[in-house]
Formats: structure tokens, sequence, C-alpha cells
């Protein structure tokens, strides 16, 4: 069981709290950063933080780092170089460990980021969300159509051979012919990972209290069928639900997550998952940054530890599994979850009797149709099917 839990791959997940303005449409845990940023105090709680974990992960080495947020961005790249030095001192990293951070293009130029790419980092992912200047200010962006091309270029220009562009489409009043400008204004810029999200209305957001008019299901899924369709023809492997790729350069780091691998996760709000000898632990950091400076370092940062039952840990391999368009080998639920494939045999019968899931070859990949009804596939592996949104 030892030499099982080495093998198993290991990311590192670092959140930065901060944002220079929050996003109607953001639910994640980042807040409008008040005055000056406390860079130093939070490089230093980071690493307490991560210390605190390590007796959970002796013995294994990093695979990928993400650095995302909020906007990573906003720390400098002297403060990345040492958490960084921090992190290296602390875990040893595997030699072609992916290094990514997140970044704004309101927050971004090729000085900093030829600063990141000296400090390790090896990966950039740039929020573009659009390129079109009124969509840009609906969606409370502090960057313009002019701000996101010079952050791609900015990034080739530091050397980053390797970035993403973010883009989001189904925008308030946007037609498929706009969305799919964005995608090929985005692939002119040489990417070599695009990830294109569909807006959603999520709870607790200014968004979802007074939703803007957003495009109907016949025009959301004409959007869909033409990106797919040009990012295949320009060369981009779609493998997994928002997710497209030059050949050999999938993220690597999210890729853990969707394979169900193993991850630390350090900053205020993030979240971990670890494999030991007694199941699957879920960890979470407390939210609120103030919080977790004065806790890095000691148990009371922990806002929750659990372990996961079998039926969670179905779930949540399904989960993540279901949405690679590839699929996953038939092994991978085994070995990630501790338990027999026969737990799962009936609701993997019956969606391949919806036509939702393929058997081939050893491998479970969901079809086209499952593809398209996501939420409803993962649903049948729920001891009970409440409406659900994986998206």
């Amino acid at each position: 069981m030892v030499a099982e839990l080495l093998q198993l791959p290991l990311s590192l997940y670092i959140h930065v709290p901060w944002c220079v303005r929050k996003c109607p449409y953001c639910d994640f845990n980042s807040h409008a950063l008040r005055g000056k940023l406390p860079e130093s105090d939070y490089v230093e709680a980071l690493l307490r933080d991560l210390e605190l974990d390590l007796p959970r992960v002796w013995g294994r080495r990093l695979h990928s780092v993400f650095l995302g947020g909020g906007t990573p961005s906003l720390l400098s790249p002297d403060a990345v170089d040492r958490l960084l030095a921090g992190v290296r001192a602390r875990l040893p990293l595997a030699p072609d460990a992916e290094i990514t951070l997140e970044a704004n293009p309101g927050a971004s130029d090729v000085e900093r980021f030829a600063g990141y790419r000296a400090a390790g980092v090896n990966r950039l992912s740039i929020g573009i969300q659009s390129f079109d200047n009124t969509q840009l200010a609906a969606l409370g962006r502090i960057h313009g159509r002019d701000e996101a091309l010079h952050a791609a270029e900015a990034a080739r220009l530091a050397g980053f051979a390797n970035f993403n562009l973010d883009l989001m489409f189904g925008l308030p009043g946007q037609s498929p012919e706009a969305a799919l400008a964005d995608v090929r204004t985005a692939m002119a810029l040489a990417p070599a990972h695009l990830s294109a999200y569909q807006l959603t209305l999520e709870p607790n957001t200014p968004f979802h209290a007074m939703p803007p008019p957003l495009p109907n299901d016949d025009a959301l899924a004409a959007m869909q069928e033409a990106i797919e369709q040009t990012l295949a023809s320009g060369g981009f492997n779609h493998y997994e639900v928002s997710a497209y790729a030059k050949s050999g350069q999938e993220c690597a780091h999210n890729r853990n997550y969707w394979e169900f691998g193993d991850y630390l996760g350090i900053g205020a709000g993030a979240h971990g998952k670890i494999t030991g000898h007694d199941g699957i632990l879920r960890l979470a950091r407390r939210k609120q940054p103030q919080d977790y400076l004065a806790q890095a370092g000691t148990t009371q940062v922990l806002a929750e530890t659990r372990r996961l039952t079998p039926d969670e840990a179905v779930f949540e391999f399904m989960l993540n599994a279901l949405r690679l368009v590839e699929g996953v080998p038939l092994t991978l639920f085994s070995e990630r979850t501790g338990l027999p494939l026969a737990v799962v045999e009936t609701a993997l019968a019956q969606a391949i009797r919806r036509g939702m899931l393929e058997e081939r070859n050893d491998v479970l990949r969901p079809t086209v149709l499952g593809q398209h009804f996501l939420n409803d596939l993962i649903g049948l592996f729920l001891p009970t099917t409440p409406s659900i949104d994986t998206r």
C-alpha cells in the first residue's frame, strides 16, 4: 500500500484570494483588494500552511503546482520566487513539473511575466473571457480588448511557449457569431491551450440575484458546436468538457483533478484531497484572508477535515472522470477510490443502456449524448439523483 500511495500523482494548489474588483458572475473565494497587498505575510503564511500538511505526504513528490485565485498576478515576481523556493525546500518537484500561474490582463506586462518565468513558472493561464469591450464591461472585468491582446503577446515575449487563454461564451445578449469571433481571435494569438466555459448564474452572485439576458438553449448549443468545430479545425484537441489543447499541451494539473489524483490545497479557502491508508481525506482552509493569515500553520486554519464515505468517493470519481472526452481506463476507478468496480456495475449498466456511456477496450467513455447531458449522467452515480450542476 505504501508503494501504491507513493505512485499516486500529487499536485499543489495555491490560492491567492485577492483581486482588483470582484466580478458579478464569480462565486470563487475572492475579495476585492483594499489597501496594500500583504504579499510577504501571505507568502510566509502559505509556507507555514504547507508544512502543516507535509506529514500526510512524506515520500511523495509534486507533479504540478497551480497558483489560482483571485488574481495571483497581483503578487510580485519576487514574492512568487520566494514562494516557489519555499515549496521546493519542503517538497521535491518532478523534473518536468508543470507550474502554472493565473494572470489577469489588467495586471500583466512583459517584465512581470519574465519575472514569473525566472521564478520557475512555466505555464500561464490568462483570464481573457472576451475580446469584446461591451461584454468585458458587462462582466465587470478591469481590462479591455487591447489589454487582452497585449497580455497574450507579453506572455510570448516573456518566453512562455505554453500558455492558456480563458474564454467564456453564452454572455449577455451574445450571438453564436460573436462567440466564435472571440475564439478565432484567441486562436490567432497562438496559445497552446484554450478553455471555453459557458457562463452560468451561480448562487450568491450579483448575476444570480439580477440575471442578465442570456442566450437561449438553441443559441447556446449552436455556440458550443461552432466552437468545437472551429477549434478542431485549428488543431486543438477537445479533451475535457471546457478544455482544448494542442497535442501534448493538456493541463497536467487539471488533468490530475479529473483523474482523481491527490492534491494539497493551501491558501484562504483552498481545498485538498489526500489518499491514505485509512481512506480519502478532504480538507478545506478558512476562507477569510485575515483569519487565514492569523491561523496558517495551526490546525485552526482547517475549516473542514473529513473522510469520504464509499458513496461519496464513487460520486466524486465520476464527477471528475466523466468530464474527460476520451474517458478513463476502467482500472483507474479501483486504483483511485480503493473500491471494487462491482459497486458501480448497476449504475454503469444503466448509463450504457441509456446511450450516455460506452465501455470499449477497457476504457470508460461518455458518449456525445453523455457529454451533452453530463449532469444527468453523473447523477446516476448518486445514491439518490437530485438535480446538480457540474459545470
